[in-house]
């Protein structure tokens, strides 16, 4: 099997269980926890800001790749990688402790936020593997395939990272961390 195939394999089983693992923690299909750290209801405020962060480094990253600044392309790309990776952990450890929150808004708003919600959920889902991909062609120096793949990925991972603030802008009041 040649390096693509396996890699290919990789991202896809890596996506496979971090999407399982968020099925199991958001159903709460784990027993919870007896108590709950006080840092635990800063994390949605912190998922927000390094979502928004994410946003503008994608933003700064289009920039850089059209004005011909590759370095300065590769290194934003990797710190919003970076950043992406810290999300994922803490928004796994927020819903380690946390059930899911009710979003009690009614009404068309109720309707915008599912809306957001499940398109943001769905696509979060399928752009993992895709930015795994993209990243694996960059740094082995395949960027027909890199471009081909960010083609896709780029326009998903942003809507993913805005929507997520704007989840949490909707949801956010209606946290309870009693």
């Amino acid at each position: 099997m040649n390096r693509d195939k396996l890699f290919f394999r990789i991202a896809l089983g890596i996506s496979i269980v971090v999407f399982l693992l968020v099925v199991i923690l958001n159903r709460r299909l784990l027993p919870a926890p007896e108590s709950i750290p006080n840092f635990v209801k800063y994390l949605p405020g912190l998922n927000a800001f390094i979502n928004g962060t994410c946003s503008v480094l994608l933003l700064i990253s289009l920039w850089a790749v059209r004005n011909k600044k590759i370095a300065v392309h590769k290194t934003i790309n990797l710190t919003t990688f970076g950043l992406s990776a810290l999300f994922l952990i803490s928004y796994v450890l927020f819903h380690y402790f946390i059930a899911e929150t009710t979003f009690g808004g009614e009404g068309a708003i109720r309707k915008v936020y599912y809306t957001i919600l499940i398109t943001h959920i769905i696509l979060a889902a399928i752009v993992l593997p895709l930015i795994l991909l993209s990243f694996y062609h960059a740094l082995n120096g395949n960027f027909v395939k890199h471009k081909r793949i960010v083609r896709f990925s780029y326009p998903i991972w942003l809507y993913v990272t805005i929507t997520g603030v704007v989840v949490y802008l909707l949801i956010s009041p209606y946290y309870n961390f009693t």
